[in-house]
């Protein structure tokens, strides 16, 4: 299955903190995540121990929103959220 990132997922990845390679990493290895209004969600957990406005966090953990249109996924946004989950 193709995937394609919307401009928009993109400009908003860059301002949550993440890239179109982790995007494309969700979509194809990520756990299924409850979606609204007939979309898809997947999620991943990654390791990040850094600063992000001036917080040390441990994890970060990649959501992304998408359609299935034919053979391709599209994206529609990325939600980037910091802490700590049980692995």
């Amino acid at each position: 299955m193709k995937i394609r990132v919307d401009p928009h997922t993109l400009k908003r990845a860059w301002e949550r903190g993440t890239d179109e390679e982790e995007i494309r990493d969700v979509v194809l290895t990520g756990f299924p995540i409850p979606a609204k209004a007939g979309r898809l969600g997947r999620a991943k957990i990654y390791p990040f121990n850094q600063f992000r406005l001036g917080k040390f966090y441990e994890q970060k953990r990649v959501e992304v929103i998408y359609v299935v249109e034919g053979d391709t996924v599209v994206t529609v946004t990325v939600y980037v959220f910091y802490g700590k989950w049980e692995d």
